[in-house]
């Protein structure tokens, strides 16, 4: 099987709005460009109150040129919600509801990508703040990871400020390796709130975080370098 290396990347933009209140989606652009991610999921994407804005189209065409969008909220302006932006065409897309009643929308993006190591599995998303909508939205998310053999990726926000919170633990024996860097509050992270996970475990190459977002927004990115197929391989051999 021939090895293949790529780039992952997930950024929870707040809108394009820094901590100073400063609105500059080509201020995001030009950072998540300077990684050069070859998949990236990007979170609290807002069109809404935005004139003559279209960002879900702008982070596309400047970001990969394929992409699957799960706008979550809407108004006659625009909307609102996360994406899944690739270099590469992105096959078998489907977006699955995570709501819980009385709580914000949520969804998940799924896909794949066919690599030259076969078929990766791609999940992205949000999760809400409260606990048990979380784990609710943590066991759907994990039966989608379980529902094929194929390698995986779960991007996103997940929203869980334990160490070992619902997530991890809903994701254990599924997804055995994960980003753990604190990438929230920007200025001085405390949390790990933007992660990838990611089956097989030795597919995580090495991961960092970018502190210049704080110009750009209230999180931190969360990028990593990703292996498959031969390059997994060598590394378990090694290790």
């Amino acid at each position: 099987m021939e090895g293949f290396t790529f780039r992952a990347m997930t950024w929870n933009i707040h809108g394009a709005v820094s901590p100073a209140g400063r609105h500059d989606l080509d201020r995001v652009i030009a950072l998540i460009r300077r990684h050069e991610p070859d998949v990236v999921a990007i979170q609290e994407v807002e069109g809404r109150n935005r004139p003559g804005a279209l960002p879900f189209t702008a982070l596309r065409e400047a970001l990969g040129g394929h992409s699957l969008d799960a706008p979550t909220l809407r108004a006659a302006d625009g909307c609102y919600g996360h994406t899944l932006i690739s270099r590469w065409p992105l096959q078998d897309g489907t977006l699955h509801d995570l709501s819980v009643p009385g709580r914000e929308p949520r969804t998940a993006i799924a896909a794949r990508l066919d690599t030259p190591a076969g078929p990766l599995r791609l999940l992205a998303a949000h999760l809400g703040l409260g606990f048990g909508e979380r784990r609710a939205q943590a066991a759907k998310l994990a039966a989608l990871a379980r529902a094929s053999a194929d390698p995986l990726l779960a991007m996103g926000d997940f929203n869980d400020w334990e160490p070992h919170g619902p997530v991890d633990r809903a994701f254990l024996g599924t997804l055995p390796s994960r980003t753990r860097l604190r990438s929230f509050p920007v200025a001085r992270p405390l949390f790990a709130l933007d992660r990838i996970y990611a089956r097989p475990r030795a597919a995580l190459l090495r991961s960092w975080t970018d502190k210049t977002a704080r110009e750009a927004s209230d999180h931190r990115p969360v990028i990593a370098d990703v292996a498959l197929g031969a390059e997994v391989a060598v590394r378990l051999a090694v290790d």
